[in-house]
């Protein structure tokens, strides 16, 4: 079952992964090696599947591998490793912030939870939005989730203000777009005022004013971003109610996305 996780990927995420775990009486997961639980988990986001229905040739419990995701996700691996790859982009000089774009798209979420809510585009059923922010190129650089019946702009400021990478304090940095580019759903004029003020040029369609497509050129890469990101079965429908699990899941796409595009480039 190699061939799930990216040749190289394992290499970087390995020394992020907490000590080994065991319960007080006993037990534990001491016996599983990382990598296998780790390959399990990736199989999990491509395949969409259930935790019971993870297949018996991994060797691994259906609890066991779901326990251990669930505690590197409160330990932020998953971040930390979308970081990690990103900071081998940019010292390879292959984070391009001339420009960012930014965009969201519609996940339907069939058991609720929190961040969820009636969809406008969806008959008014249970529903989420992802929202990413990618480089000139496309890559993934920031990944959120709200409610359905957020309306888009909320998303921008969070997005903006949020995208330092501080997982490492010691390689922490801060990834500025010189102009940001996004839909006419972002044109408000104090939006636009507080990109000025953060020295952030501003490419947002005006509504009555420009048509959307006249930003295709620039745009088209969030689109495929977005195809990258739901490509992962996990993702056609939400059916995870805490959305900290669903966040987790998402900042492991983007680091494998990430690291896919690094690999192509290098070689």
């Amino acid at each position: 079952m190699d061939w799930i996780v990216p040749d190289g990927l394992w290499e970087i995420a390995e020394p992020l992964i907490p000590p080994d775990w065991a319960r007080p009486q006993g037990g534990g997961t001491a016996n599983t090696p990382d990598q296998t639980l780790f390959t399990a988990i990736v199989y999990v986001l491509v395949s969409g599947c259930a935790w019971r229905a993870l297949p018996p040739c991994f060797g691994v419990a259906k609890s066991t591998a779901h326990c251990r995701f669930l505690m590197w996700s409160r330990a932020g691996v998953w971040g930390r490793l979308h970081e990690a790859v990103l900071h081998r982009r940019g010292d390879a000089g292959l984070v391009d912030m001339t420009r960012a774009v930014l965009d969201s798209a519609h996940v339907r979420a069939k058991k609720g939870g929190e961040l969820t809510g009636p969809s406008p585009v969806d008959r008014g059923k249970p529903g989420s939005r992802m929202h990413i922010l990618s480089d000139a190129n496309g890559l993934p650089l920031l990944v959120e989730l709200s409610a359905a019946n957020t309306h888009d702009s909320q998303a921008l400021k969070p997005i903006a203000e949020g995208h330092h990478t501080r997982h490492d304090p010691h390689r922490g940095r801060h990834f500025k777009p010189r102009r940001l580019h996004a839909d006419k759903a972002y044109d408000q004029p104090g939006l636009r005022k507080w990109l000025r003020g953060k020295h952030i040029g501003v490419r947002i369609t005006r509504k009555g004013v420009e048509s959307s497509e006249r930003l295709g050129r620039r745009r088209w890469v969030i689109e495929r971003t977005m195809s990258w990101l739901t490509g992962y079965r996990r993702f056609t429908i939400r059916y995870v109610r805490p959305p900290r699990n669903y966040l987790a899941f998402l900042g492991l796409a983007a680091a494998i996305c990430c690291y896919k595009r690094l690999v192509r480039l290098i070689t």
